[in-house]
């Protein structure tokens, strides 16, 4: 089912057009814990109330999922044209609301992208919520982005395709001219996009202050990886996540299933990197783990950039 549109404009060379679609929300999972699994359970109405109107912060939309919307602009960096979502929990038109509001990029995993990685996730009624339960414990809201990554995962590839410049030089420039905060942020992800998630922060520092992966595919070796993950054996090393050190200034959450193949190195690299937070627990390879684990990823993610000075 696609996006109903309700508005649309030219920003920035790109094509800006605002909706929202329902996917039933996730069963929550509290932090520090297994996230619970077995699918999804119908989406509920709250009757939380909005945050506060104040001149300092924006007010978060009372019930409901957030707002989506999507962006479509050519990537020379990719050499082709590609889809962004931008997922914001206020209220308001969209995206002038969500001013000065931090930012945390979603990666998805092999096979996915950004119009089906809001649906996979059920990140609009997640991040809603996540923004609502925020809004009475601290932290406040944040917006959620992801952006078409092909299979590339996540990493400049010997064919051109560099997914890594995409993010650096086309989306948080454009993002930051709608007045989103892009200097620091979080990045979350599955599968190619948990590993993605890493791999950035780790080959920018300075500019995660948080992570959170989920099933992050990763592997000891290029012969032991997926076809198509790197371009060689040099390529493999040269972005290799497993067995390095944490990056200063970066928390870091790491989720995986007991059933799932990247279990053992996710055990490995939530060791590696001292990870404050885990979740491990049944599961497998799965989106229903997925979207399980992500009400405590959000949480995990916006406490960490609520507390970053403006």
């Amino acid at each position: 089912m696609g996006l109903p549109v309700a508005a649309a404009g030219v920003v920035g060379g790109a094509v800006w057009a605002g909706g929202s679609h329902h996917p039933a929300p996730a069963d929550t999972a509290p932090a520090d814990t297994a996230p619970a699994v077995g699918g999804t359970s119908p989406a509920a109405p709250t009757s939380q109330p909005a945050a506060p109107a104040t001149s300092s912060g924006p007010v978060v939309i009372p019930r409901g999922p957030a707002r989506v919307t999507r962006v479509g602009f050519h990537s020379a960096a990719r050499g082709r044209d590609v889809s962004m979502a931008v997922v914001s929990p206020v209220s308001g038109p969209p995206l002038s609301s969500a001013v000065n509001l931090p930012v945390c990029l979603v990666l998805h995993g092999r096979g996915d992208d950004a119009r089906g990685a809001v649906a996979l996730l059920g990140l609009d009624a997640a991040l809603a919520d996540a923004a609502r339960a925020g809004a009475g414990g601290g932290a406040g809201p944040f917006v959620a982005v992801t952006v078409d990554g092909g299979e590339t995962y996540w990493h400049p590839r010997a064919s051109g395709d560099d997914p890594e410049r995409m993010i650096l030089d086309e989306v948080l420039p454009r993002l930051a001219a709608q007045g989103l905060r892009t200097t620091r942020l979080a990045v979350l992800g599955w599968s190619m996009g948990g590993y993605g998630a890493l791999l950035l922060a780790r080959r920018h520092p300075g500019l995660a202050v948080a992570v959170a992966a989920s099933s992050p595919a990763m592997w000891h070796s290029y012969g032991a990886s997926a076809p198509g993950a790197f371009d060689s054996a040099a390529d493999f090393t040269a972005h290799r996540v497993l067995g390095m050190p944490p990056v200063p200034g970066v928390a870091y959450r790491i989720d995986c299933g007991t059933g799932d193949p990247f279990y053992q190195v996710s055990r490995e690299v939530a060791g590696d990197l001292v990870a404050g937070e885990r979740g491990f627990g049944p599961g497998g390879h799965t989106a229903a783990f997925w979207r399980a684990a992500l009400p405590a990823q959000l949480a995990f993610v916006g406490r960490a950039l609520a507390a970053q000075p403006r």
